[in-house]
């Protein structure tokens, strides 16, 4: 188990940023790494918190890794090899397709509603 957790503050104009606490109170700042298929993802930055232990983590998302479909990019503790966090950027056209297929089948389901509660005030009068 690991001595580090990480919380997401924002993903503001591209960077990603989170703070990382370690728990066992070493002022050494913690080894991570940053992955997109496995590859390393480059200037991830780490710079001393507000507190003891805090660490401001800064992963700008590189332009050539945004791509049509589900983009993942994997966080880790470098020392343990755990994952400390992910987040995903989803675009292109199947995002699309997939919101508007949402839309159109919450759509229908809100008409079904609608007509079963009119038969049942109906039914109830």
């Amino acid at each position: 188990m690991t001595t580090v957790t990480l919380s997401k503050t924002r993903l503001f104009e591209g960077i990603w940023e989170g703070v990382l606490t370690t728990h066992d109170n070493e002022s050494t700042e913690p080894k991570i790494t940053v992955t997109h298929l496995q590859e390393a993802v480059p200037d991830v930055t780490l710079s001393g918190g507000s507190e003891p232990g805090e660490w401001l983590l800064r992963i700008p998302v590189p332009a050539d890794k945004i791509a049509d479909g589900v983009q993942t990019f994997v966080i880790s503790d470098a020392g343990t090899g755990e994952t400390l966090d992910s987040f995903s950027i989803v675009a292109g056209d199947a995002l699309s397709e997939d919101i508007r297929a949402e839309v159109t089948l919450l759509r229908e389901e809100l008409d079904m509603l609608k007509r079963a509660f009119r038969r049942h005030c109906l039914e109830t009068l």
